[in-house]
C-alpha cells in the first residue's frame, strides 16, 4: 500500500517540476495511463494542392506546347508547297524576256509581207521566203507555249486588250474588236503582251435595233 502511494507521489513530484521547468508533461487518466492527444490529419494538405497545380500547369503547357508543333508544322508544309510552285513558274516562265522580245521580229515579218504582197506575186520567192521564216518563228514560239491572243469580233476585255481608239460601225454591237493594231499572245496561261485594238462605238444601226 505504501508502495504506490510512493509512487503516486513521485509522479506528482515529476508533475510539478515540470510545470515549474514551462515543460508539458502528458496527462494520465483514471487508470493511470498516459493520455495523448492526437489532432486529426486534413483532407489534403498543402503539399498535395501543390503537386495538384503543378500537375495542372504541366498539362496546360503540354497542350501549348503541341498546338504551337502542330502550327509550326502546317506553315512549313505551307512554305515547302510555295516554294515548289515559285520554282515551277520560275522554270514555266523563264523565257519570257526573250520571248516577248521576239515578238517583235514577229510584227516585222507580218508586215513586211503586208506590204510585200501590194507589189509582189503571192508566188513570189521573196514573198515565199518571209513566209517560211515567220512560220519557223511561230513554230519555236509554239514550242513553247507561247500562242496569240483571239481578239477581232470578241468583246473588250481590259485583261488581254489595250484600246487604242474607237470607231462606230454599224454592223457590231459597242465594246466589241473591230480591228486588231498589234497582235497579243499568251505564254501558257499568263498574257505575254497585250494586243492593241480599235473598239466599237454604238451606230446608228445598232441604237434603232436597241430600240426596236
Amino acid at each position: 500500500m505504501s508502495k504506490r502511494i510512493d509512487i503516486q507521489e513521485e509522479t506528482d513530484l515529476e508533475q510539478a517540476e515540470a510545470s515549474e521547468n514551462g515543460v508539458e508533461t502528458p496527462t494520465r487518466g483514471p487508470d493511470g495511463k498516459v493520455e495523448i492527444e492526437v489532432e486529426p490529419e486534413p483532407e489534403a494538405s498543402a503539399a498535395e494542392d501543390d503537386v495538384k497545380k503543378k500537375l495542372e500547369e504541366a498539362e496546360r503547357q503540354a497542350k501549348d506546347n503541341h498546338e504551337r508543333i502542330l502550327r509550326i508544322s502546317a506553315d512549313f508544309e505551307n512554305y515547302k508547297k510555295r516554294t515548289a510552285r515559285e520554282m515551277q513558274d520560275l522554270v514555266k516562265y523563264a523565257n519570257e524576256k526573250i520571248l516577248k522580245e521576239m515578238l517583235t521580229v514577229v510584227d516585222d515579218l507580218e508586215r513586211a509581207i503586208e506590204s510585200a504582197s501590194n507589189h509582189y506575186d503571192a508566188n513570189d520567192p521573196l514573198i515565199q521566203g518571209v513566209h517560211l521564216t515567220l512560220s519557223e518563228t511561230l513554230k519555236i514560239l509554239e514550242r513553247h507555249q507561247v500562242k496569240p491572243v483571239v481578239s477581232l469580233g470578241e468583246p473588250f476585255d481590259p485583261s488581254f486588250h489595250q484600246a487604242m481608239m474607237q470607231e462606230e460601225v454599224q454592223d457590231q454591237p459597242p465594246n466589241t474588236v473591230v480591228k486588231e493594231l498589234q497582235k497579243g499572245y499568251l505564254i501558257h496561261d499568263r498574257l505575254l503582251r497585250p494586243a492593241l485594238v480599235s473598239v466599237s462605238k454604238t451606230g446608228g444601226n445598232v441604237n434603232q435595233e436597241n430600240n426596236q
